[in-house]
């Protein structure tokens, strides 16, 4: 290797590293230009709906309207800002990566060790490492001295790994690439020196920062509903301005009404407030999260997750706590399980089933103090290890058995220690003890310590460690890790003087397993998803056995379950797909695998939620539908991400799911009200149109009733708190609309309804009561008013009561009701509002007109209830 990188273990000389970085440039990840404001500007104003309305306002100016173009100029800005002011952040996950790489490093050039910016590393240096030291590039190891490296940011293992000089062949998995560094891992333990073999973007880190490049953010399934809504109604809108105009030229009337009508259909089509009351739902969904500690990048991320169908979840610090606990012991050829009580630092252990006591206890008590003794690691004062995760784990397992370490150690205090080595597997401690000779302390491989021991304890005596006995022992080990555990043997023995050899004549102790433990609240989040149809999938780069442990420890699969499936290193076949899309774990994945298993749970129509922490993840997190990143984990993801769990709290993610299930029902409701409203509008200048009579509301009446009279009550229809089965339906198809074909129907007939009301109003003003023209159109506009309040109280839930369901008990709906009845008194009698609208202040006989035409939308509106559920089986 190192005749290849065209280098020797002197290292380069100083000039020939000037030269190798003016030609291979600098060892940092590219920068990538961040999202900005002006962008984010932009991205607010590309709506169909945006479109739309600019159209209408250009219309309106063109016509001299400059009320009406003012009005709906106004709407823009207000939607504009508010979706601005919650969305306007940087994208810093390139920032986030290339700080990783801001270290300085020991090389070696010409034989003298240097320091310099990791930045000026290139290919060919010799790097020095040692523990507590960051990589900075990816490097060959030359020379290694009991080195571990923590690889969890980069593969998801949760453990470190040993690594050595021993060539690895070509295709060897990431994970398991013994001879490699990575730039952006740690050295935990050990020294090492290597050679630099990539730099920058040629490291793995570089290819996991091009692979967030590349991953374009992806509209959310509500962005792509509202701007198919926004579609049909731009059609719409088209359609009916070219049909009033046909008609108005065969029908041989003057151009000035046809475009006076053609405006006001145009006008009564679009609904002005549907972006910003949509914008203000999503934005109080977005504060109730903040409210518990979930943080939204996007407006319409909150409701992406309650059409979530899938969640793939990370393992290492997602689904478990990223540190490691004794889990089991094997004393005496019997099984003792630790059980946390309420807390970390108090356990019990059982023995099949019962409370140890007696000589097992007593042993396992003596194969405790090895794991406390023979130890670097310390607790501080606040109860937190410090040092090696393993050596922790067997520090905190003594505590919760009750030995005192500090105590234990001015007991038998220690006078040397043979620290571990990768080529005998142990490391030992001498200690000195009131009895004759020294007390020696030994852990270690359990295939190395069993076989460095003569002698078993057991709760009748010590027994000779014969072949036999040694199999049932190496039994043991190959069962405990099987299961994805860590095992470690624990030994004792005896010697005269502290320069005799540590490893002969040892007594067997017993064996100690350990894990990753899972976090407390992911059994009860598995089947919370489950009940509202969300399928969860663990994707890791751990090894098979240790992610099925896990699975089967939450609740994510059956115990003894073949449910893993590993990742390939290739475009997955279709055969592959379809056991990817069937498996509940996936394993030994790498961050490029992990987009290829999302995309293929995308391609078969599914919404996908992505849970990581590490920068592994970030691809798949920026792939994802939602990307969900975990509190405590590395900035990289967290930039990556649309929702930051700042609690580390998977629950919220539950409650999320139910929060977005609300949240889009509460936007069906008020579209559906909005534009029946807005039929309501376009039937009744449309018939009028048509048939010739005066129109029954003005374009700036529309506008009127469209930004102030409606908005309000839909706006109140955001806030309703939904309906407590949420969690427990289905999730929404990928492909299903903000309106289905019943919502249409039922637009169309509550429409018409209001419609002939208001057209009925109009008739019996100018007929009947023989009203002047301007109070027979204000007896039509209030009708129109009135009958739109009223008919808020029929967009209760399908399956809702009449009288008590969620809209009559939002307090929000009256308080909107009273406020535009208060607007719609001030449009008819305060004269300068009522000059603008054109309006005049109605007596007596207009207003029993109004009071009997308003209250017909409701009285019908369970009519037509029951006739669409009837004509499409809906419900």
């Amino acid at each position: 290797m190192l005749a290849r990188c065209e280098t020797t273990r002197a290292g380069l000389d100083v000039a020939e590293a000037r030269e190798r970085h003016l030609r291979q440039g600098a060892n940092r990840l590219r920068a990538h230009k961040p999202r900005s404001l002006l962008a984010i500007l932009v991205a607010q104003l590309q709506s169909v709906l945006v479109v739309l309305l600019a159209l209408a306002v250009v219309a309106s100016f063109a016509l001299g309207r400059v009320l009406e173009g003012v009005a709906v100029g106004l709407v823009i800005v207000v939607d504009t800002v508010i979706g601005f002011a919650m969305e306007a952040r940087a994208t810093r996950s390139m920032e986030a990566l290339r700080q990783l790489g801001q270290v300085m490093a020991t090389v070696r050039r010409k034989g003298d060790h240097l320091r310099v910016p990791a930045s000026e590393l290139v290919v060919g240096d010799l790097v020095v490492l040692e523990a507590g030291d960051i990589v900075s590039a990816d490097l060959r190891i030359v020379e290694a001295s009991k080195l571990q490296v923590d690889e969890s940011l980069l593969t998801g293992e949760s453990l470190p790994v040993d690594k050595g000089v021993r060539e690895n062949h070509a295709e060897t998995l990431l994970a398991e690439r013994s001879a490699m560094l990575f730039s952006g891992t740690s050295v935990t333990r050990g020294a090492a020196e290597g050679v630099v073999v990539a730099i920058g973007m040629q490291t793995e880190l570089g290819q996991i920062s091009r692979l967030v490049a590349e991953v374009k953010d992806e509209a959310t399934p509500l962005e792509r509903r509202l701007e198919e809504l926004g579609r049909k109604l731009s059609w719409l809108t088209l359609a009916v301005a070219l049909a009033v105009a046909l008609v108005g030229v065969v029908s041989g009337r003057p151009p000035l009404l046809i475009l006076e009508t053609s405006i006001a259909l145009a006008v009564a089509t679009v609904p002005e407030g549907l972006p910003i009351v949509a914008t203000l739902a999503l934005a109080r969904g977005m504060a109730r999260m903040a409210r518990r500690n979930a943080l939204c990048a996007r407006l319409a991320v909150v409701e992406t997750l309650g059409a979530t169908s899938v969640i793939l979840t990370d393992k290492t610090g997602t689904l478990t706590q990223n540190r490691l606990a004794v889990e089991e012991l094997v004393i005496d050829h019997q099984r003792i399980v630790v059980e946390c009580l309420g807390g970390e630092s108090t356990a019990q252990f059982f023995h099949d089933g019962r409370a140890l006591r007696g000589q097992l206890q007593e042993l396992l008590g003596r194969a405790l103090r090895a794991g406390v003794l023979c130890n670097d690691a310390h607790v501080t004062p606040a109860g937190e290890g410090v040092g090696e995760p393993l050596e922790v784990a067997l520090l905190m397992a003594g505590g919760k058995a009750g030995l005192d370490a500090e105590a234990l150690k001015e007991r038998l205090p220690e006078i040397r220690e043979e620290a571990f080595d990768p080529e005998t597997r142990m490391m030992a401690t001498f200690h000195e003890q009131e009895d004759a000779g020294l007390l020696v302390q030994v852990k270690g491989a359990p295939e190395a310590v069993i076989a460095a021991c003569r002698r078993a304890v057991t709760r009748r005596a010590t027994v000779v460690l014969d072949e036999k006995r040694r199999g049932q022992w190496l039994d043991h080990n190959r069962q405990l890790a099987s299961r994805g555990l860590r095992v470690l043997a624990l030994a004792e023995g005896v010697v005269a003087d502290r320069d005799d050899a540590p490893y002969r004549d040892l007594t067997l102790l017993g064996l100690v397993a350990m894990a990753d433990p899972p976090r407390s609240e992911v059994r009860q989040v598995i089947d919370d998803c489950r009940a509202a149809g969300v399928r969860v999938v663990m994707v890791t780069g751990d090894q098979a056995q240790t992610a099925l442990r896990v699975a089967e420890s939450v609740g994510l699969v059956e115990s003894g379950t073949e449910a893993c499936v590993l990742g390939v290193d290739h475009e997955l076949s279709r055969q592959e797909q379809q056991e990817v899309a069937q498996a509940s774990v996936i394993a030994r994945t790498s961050p490029r695998q992990k987009l290829e298993v999302l995309a293929t749970h995308q391609r078969r129509g599914a919404v996908v939620a992505m849970l990581g922490d590490g920068v592994n993840d970030a691809p798949a997190l920026r792939r994802a539908n939602i990307g969900v990143a975990m509190g405590r984990g590395t900035q990289v993801a967290k930039e990556a991400s649309d929702l930051v769990l700042n609690d580390d709290r998977l629950s919220t993610v539950v409650v999320a799911i139910g929060e977005g299930r609300v949240i889009f029902e509460n936007i069906r409701k008020f579209a559906l009200y909005l534009l029946s409203c807005n039929a309501s509008e376009l039937g009744a200048v449309g018939v009028a149109a048509l048939i010739g009579l005066p129109l029954p509301v003005l374009p700036l009446q529309i506008l009127f009733l469209n930004l102030v009279t409606d908005v309000f009550p839909a706006l109140a229809l955001g806030a309703c708190e939904g309906q407590s089965r949420a969690l427990k339906l289905a999730p929404r198809p990928s492909d299903e609309g903000v309106l289905e074909r019943r919502h249409w129907l039922a637009i169309g007939g509550h429409g018409a309804v209001i419609a002939a009301t208001v057209l009925g109003a109009l008739l019996v003003a100018t007929y009947v009561l023989e009203l002047p023209a301007e109070s027979a159109v204000s007896v039509s506009f209030a009708t129109l008013g009135f009958a739109q309040l009223t008919h808020v109280f029929n967009m209760r839930g399908e399956d809702s009561p009449a009288i008590s369901n969620e809209v009559t008990r939002n307090l929000w709906v009256w308080g909107a009701v009273l406020l535009c009845s208060v607007l719609l008194l001030l449009a008819l009698y305060a004269p300068p509002l009522a000059a603008v609208l054109g309006t005049r202040a109605l007596d007596a006989r207009g207003w029993s007109v109004v009071g009997a035409a308003s209250a017909t939308p409701l009285l019908f509106g369970g009519l037509l209830r029951l006739l669409v559920r009837r004509r499409t089986g809906a419900a």
